[in-house]
């Protein structure tokens, strides 16, 4: 099993070295538009608890969910039976005791276990549930090395490798092992601006700050800009290496006192690599426009009113235009839901019901072996 495993890893960094170190021009390409786009209207969700501040992240595993709450001034993260949404429990308290947490980033369902990052700690988490099904308990924790910069996101690709993106500048990627320990930095920011390259790294690496997902079950690991509109998808089974780059550019920033200040617009705020695409939540508003009105005294929304839906090629798909300005999603494809959460609501969990690729091949009738769509007009 250990064979395995560090031949696994081994495969990863071959990989990701040779994928990453340069980008083919006929892999670096641009969209203009997607070929549809759909309006969402959203339900919103009744809790029996009203727990968050800035619940920033929803993740759903089978009858959990899991809120994580960006600000919570006690605990970090909630827990609900899903899809009713009922209260669980509170975990991830907020301290700087031994199993307390300073800060949260992001969690990970892995199987029936839950990891959380503590970006101020530099300490990724394992939890699991009690026998009870309420409360979660802490089995394991990992302490990041100090190489690491800040760590902001991560993903699990194998039971003992970790993929954090790198702010450092000096590389894309972090491969670091279960023990917490730097494998190795890989790849290179995608970006045109070569002066930034040469001599502002440090710059250039907080303007391209990146959200990442991986699904272990297509290969897939793609990584998505907060500022800009950038797109970038690494297939881990075929070897391809996919930038695709929208209206909006790359990441724009001005160097002030080695800092990278940001002078474009707000990009990307969640992504998740499903079995057969990839979904992302986009903002797009520019800085000046939130300066300008901030000036007058307008308090704009929080957060992206936009869904794209992308295939695991990149090739961009459907764009939704939602009534909501949201963070964090969950989407589930078989059932053609989209949980997301909305910081400027006081009820702030909200389902979108779409009509998913996924959900058109459970509607599939086979008439003389012909198959044949049955569409269900109540989820178009």
């Amino acid at each position: 099993m250990v064979i395995a495993l560090k031949t696994s890893t081994n495969i990863l960094l071959v990989f990701l070295f040779m994928a990453c170190t340069s980008v083919p021009d006929e892999r670096m390409t641009s969209y203009a538009d997607f070929p549809e786009t759909r309006e969402l209207t959203a339900r919103t969700l009744s809790l029996d608890s009203a727990l968050f501040r800035y619940p920033y992240r929803v993740r759903i595993q089978d009858d959990k969910g899991v809120v994580l709450d960006l600000h919570g001034t006690e605990y970090f993260f909630h827990a609900f039976h899903y899809p009713g949404f009922h209260y669980l429990s509170s975990f991830g308290k907020r301290g700087d005791a031994p199993e307390e947490m300073l800060s949260a980033e992001n969690l990970r369902w892995n199987g029936n276990f839950l990891w959380t990052l503590d970006s101020n700690k530099s300490e990724l988490t394992r939890l699991g549930f009690a026998s009870s099904g309420d409360s979660l308990l802490r089995l394991e924790a990992v302490s990041l090395d100090e190489e690491l910069l800040r760590a902001l996101d991560f993903v699990q690709y194998d039971d003992s490798t970790f993929i954090i993106p790198d702010y450092s500048g000096d590389s894309r990627f972090c491969l670091v092992s279960r023990q917490g320990k730097l494998l190795r930095k890989i790849g290179t920011i995608p970006t045109a601006n070569e002066d930034a390259l040469k001599s502002a790294r440090p710059a250039l690496a907080q303007a391209w700050r990146s959200f990442i997902d991986y699904n272990p079950r297509n290969g897939v690991l793609a990584a998505v800009t907060q500022l800009g509109e950038v797109l970038e998808i690494y297939n881990l089974k075929d070897s391809t290496h996919i930038v695709r780059i929208g209206p909006n550019g790359e990441p724009e920033f001005q160097i002030a006192q080695g800092y990278g200040i940001p002078t474009g617009i707000m990009g990307f705020s969640d992504i998740q690599v499903t079995d057969s695409a990839i979904y992302v939540v986009f903002q797009g508003r520019a800085f000046k426009d939130i300066m300008q009105k901030a000036k007058q005294g307008i308090n704009l929304p929080d957060g992206g009113q936009y869904i794209y839906v992308f295939s695991l090629e990149g090739k961009p798909l459907r764009k939704y235009v939602l009534d909501h300005y949201i963070h964090g999603i969950s989407v589930d494809e078989q059932k053609g839901v989209i949980i997301a959460t909305d910081v400027n609501k006081d009820e702030p969990i909200i389902e979108y019901r779409y009509h998913s690729a996924a959900k058109e091949k459970t509607h599939l009738v086979r008439i003389k072996n012909k198959p044949v769509l049955s569409y269900d007009d109540s989820v178009m």
